[in-house]
């Protein structure tokens, strides 16, 4: 902690207020050699006093120990920047359920034609029987490739698996 840097921007966030060092410390019931040696850098005032400080001159308590205002476009422009960033995340979320959401709907309307042809008994050969079976084939495929594709993404294999993917294609 820079205690030269602290005094200095105390000495003048009280010049701002238009404040003989006198007044301040009547202000903050101190005394004026007390006031002195904060601004000089040689005492800094225990922490009750810097929280009373910090609200009577409104500024952040970071920034008196800081010794300089934070710059408020800055922040405005980090803040931005997290609002873009948690926007995106949004955006990549909606997609990414989305596509899951359609996958389990699929599996779901597959599951349930598979159902109802294993109750439906088709004996005779033919269309209807290969059909059944074929249908039974891609319900019992798409269960297992589901449950695959879980344990991949629970695991974080998933992502590993698909950033190789994108820096074989990005090399291509």
């Amino acid at each position: 902690m820079d205690t030269q840097k602290i005094g200095k921007f105390l000495k003048k966030l009280r010049n701002e207020k238009n404040m003989t060092q006198e007044e301040l410390a009547e202000h903050m019931d101190v005394s004026n050699r007390t006031v002195s040696r904060w601004e000089t850098g040689s005492n800094l005032p225990d922490i009750a006093i810097l929280i009373e400080l910090s609200d009577f001159y409104a500024v952040d308590l970071r920034e008196i120990l800081d010794g300089e205002r934070k710059d408020q476009r800055m922040e405005k422009e980090t803040e931005s920047t997290i609002l873009k960033v948690a926007e995106y995340n949004q955006e990549e979320s909606k997609q990414f359920f989305s596509r899951w959401r359609m996958l389990f709907t699929f599996g779901l309307v597959i599951s349930v034609a598979n159902l109802i042809l294993q109750r439906i008994d088709i004996v005779e050969e033919g269309f209807w029987r290969n059909f059944a079976a074929f249908i039974q084939g891609l319900s019992d495929g798409g269960v297992t490739a589901v449950m695959i594709v879980g344990i991949l993404y629970t695991t974080n294999r998933l992502k590993k698996i698909i950033e190789v993917k994108e820096r074989l294609f990005t090399r291509l």
